[in-house]
């Protein structure tokens, strides 16, 4: 399926102020004009001020920049996957230096406001998990330890990938986990994020998984972008395979993972125009895996979202799109949707 191409972006322009050079000073009396300048001044900045909050001046997605509102910061969690035979490297996914600069497109705020109070989703409860943490890379000890993850141990965390540009996945997954907060919640969803860039490192695979589980979520997703060879492209939704050994027990949540995953996966092709992998999965866009702790130690219905190929250019060029990626959580909250609803 080809790609539709990205939306445009909002612009606007700044007035300019023309000075008519040097005058000759004027002793104005308090007549009709000092009292018509008196009332033109406070109504014109006072619709100036109006004009900045609902967001008049800004570009697409930015925050008005008056006003200071309160934010909302979610629980400070996230969760990676583990090495798989796909990813360049060993895992694909290690260190690649600091975070670069958000690409040109703009990135949206984080949303301040809680859950909507009516909609489809009312009463159910979502957890978006953004894969990797910006800061992971300055926390190599920590992330490195291991954790029990069920079927054996392994790293709590890593670094995730990047593109060859260096923008990283940790960026990436951050800024999609929080345009499809801001959707469930208009669909009436109650959203919690395991992190939200406000903490300084992790969490650890198997605190990511207890946070949906803690919260009783309805559903859950991990939000990723892959580090495989150029040429392979595409998105794939990994599913839990059926685990039973040690902490992990996935028996009960394999079947409606699976449909969970379905409906985000032919969603997420309505919604970006991007095919299904086509190194991963024999062309269904789903992959089964048991080596991620993320999945093996959840007890409710869990998916992960690889949105694309970081590594490979054309990829590349989509998870770089403010526009795309804004696609990209219509379809994840679309398949959501579509599974809460039945």
């Amino acid at each position: 399926m080809s790609y539709v191409g990205p939306d445009s972006d909002g612009f606007f322009d700044d007035a300019d102020n023309n000075d008519d050079g040097p005058r000759r000073p004027r002793r104005f009396s308090g007549g009709p004009l000092t009292v018509t300048l008196a009332a033109l001044v406070p109504t014109a900045l006072a619709g100036w001020l109006i004009w900045q909050v609902t967001g008049g001046g800004p570009g697409e997605g930015e925050p008005a920049k008056t006003l200071p509102a309160a934010s909302q910061s979610s629980t400070a969690r996230q969760d990676s996957p583990s090495p798989s035979p796909s990813k360049s490297g060993d895992d694909g996914k290690k260190g690649h230096g600091s975070p670069s600069a958000t690409p040109s497109a703009s990135k949206p705020p984080a949303s301040s406001a809680g859950p909507a109070g009516s909609g489809p989703l009312k009463g159910k409860t979502v957890v978006i998990d953004p894969g990797h943490n910006p800061g992971n890379f300055r926390h190599t000890a920590e992330i490195n330890r291991l954790v029990d993850i069920g079927t054996n141990r392994k790293e709590c965390d890593t670094t995730g990938t990047s593109t060859n540009g260096g923008y990283t996945e940790a960026q990436f997954s951050l800024d999609v986990s929080r345009r499809l907060r801001t959707l469930l919640q208009q669909q009436g969803a109650t959203v919690e994020l395991t992190q939200n860039g406000d903490r300084a490192w992790g969490p650890c695979v198997d605190e990511r998984a207890r946070i949906g589980n803690k919260a009783h979520a309805d559903a859950v997703i991990s939000v990723h972008a892959d580090g495989s060879a150029a040429g392979n492209r595409g998105f794939h939704v990994i599913l839990p395979a059926s685990v039973k050994a040690g902490a992990a027990d996935t028996t009960a949540i394999t079947a409606p993972s699976r449909a969970l995953g379905e409906r985000i996966a032919g969603n997420f092709v309505r919604a970006t125009g991007s095919a299904p992998s086509n190194y991963i999965g024999d062309g269904t866009g789903l992959d089964v895996r048991r080596d991620l702790g993320g999945l093996n130690l959840s007890t409710v219905p869990k998916v992960f979202i690889e949105c694309g190929n970081m590594r490979d250019p054309k990829d590349a060029a989509l998870l770089t799109s403010g526009a795309w990626r804004q696609k990209a959580a219509q379809g994840m909250s679309d398949g959501i949707v579509s599974f809460l609803r039945g």
